[in-house]
C-alpha cells in the first residue's frame, strides 16, 4: 500500500513539474506579444439589442476617425501617443453617437492594462493574460464588448473577407511578433489548430484562476 502511495505521489509530482513548465513558456510568451500590441474594446451598457447597436454605432464611428491617423504608425509607441493625442476627440464622437440616438449614457475612456480571457479575432487567437487596452466604456459598461487590435492595425482588416484579410492579418502580426509568438496565436496552421489553441489557452486559463486562488489562501 506504501508503495502504491509513493509511486501516486511520484506521478503527481512529475505532472505538476510539466504543467508547471509548460505554464511558465507560456505566461511568457503571452506577455512578450501583450508587449507588442494595443487592443481596442468597445464595451456596452448593458447586453440590450438597443444597447449592443449603439455599441457598434459608437465603434464605426471612431474607427472611422482614427483609421486614417493609426494605419501608417510605425511602432507601439507612436500608436499609444496618437490615441493620447486624440482621446478627447474620441470622447466627442462616442458622445455624439449617443445623443444622435437618443440616449444619455456617460463615455468614460481608458489606455491601460487589463486581464482578459482566450479571445479570437480571425485567423488570431490571443492567449488569456494582462493586455494595454484602449477601452471606450459607454454608461455603465456591463455590457458584452466589441474588440480588436489597434496596434498592429488590425482594426482596419476586414475579417469577413476571409483568405484576403488572413492574408493581411499576418502581414501585420508578422511585423511585430517573433516566429515563435506568431506560431502561439496563429489558428489556422490546420484544420485542427483552432480548437487545439483554444483548448491548450483554456487550460492555462483554468491554471492561472488556481495559482490565484492559491495565492489568496496564503
Amino acid at each position: 500500500m506504501k508503495k502504491i502511495t509513493i509511486i501516486v505521489l511520484c506521478i503527481l509530482a512529475i505532472f505538476a513539474l510539466g504543467t508547471n513548465k509548460i505554464q511558465g513558456k507560456s505566461e511568457s510568451l503571452q506577455e512578450d506579444i501583450a508587449s507588442k500590441i494595443i487592443r481596442f474594446h468597445v464595451i456596452a451598457n448593458s447586453d440590450s439589442k438597443s444597447d449592443q447597436a449603439l455599441k457598434l454605432k459608437i465603434r464605426d464611428k471612431v474607427i472611422e476617425y482614427i483609421q486614417p491617423k493609426l494605419k501608417n504608425s510605425k511602432n507601439i509607441e507612436e500608436s499609444r501617443k496618437i490615441i493620447r493625442e486624440n482621446d478627447k476627440e474620441i470622447i466627442d464622437i462616442a458622445n455624439k453617437v449617443i445623443n444622435d440616438n437618443g440616449f444619455n449614457y456617460s463615455v468614460k475612456t481608458t489606455l491601460s492594462n487589463e486581464n482578459f480571457p482566450i479571445k479570437t479575432y480571425g485567423n488570431i487567437t490571443l492567449p488569456p493574460g494582462r493586455y494595454e487596452a484602449y477601452r471606450i466604456i459607454i454608461g455603465d459598461g456591463k455590457g458584452q464588448n466589441w474588440w480588436c487590435v489597434m496596434f498592429p492595425p488590425l482594426c482596419f482588416v476586414d475579417i469577413t473577407k476571409g483568405e484576403v484579410s488572413y492574408k493581411e492579418t499576418e502581414t501585420e502580426m508578422k511585423s511585430v511578433l517573433s516566429p515563435e509568438e506568431y506560431k502561439m496565436v496563429n489558428n489556422q496552421l490546420d484544420k485542427s489548430r483552432n480548437s487545439d489553441i483554444k483548448v491548450k489557452f483554456k487550460i492555462l486559463e483554468m491554471l492561472e484562476m488556481l495559482g490565484n486562488k492559491k495565492s489568496q489562501v496564503k
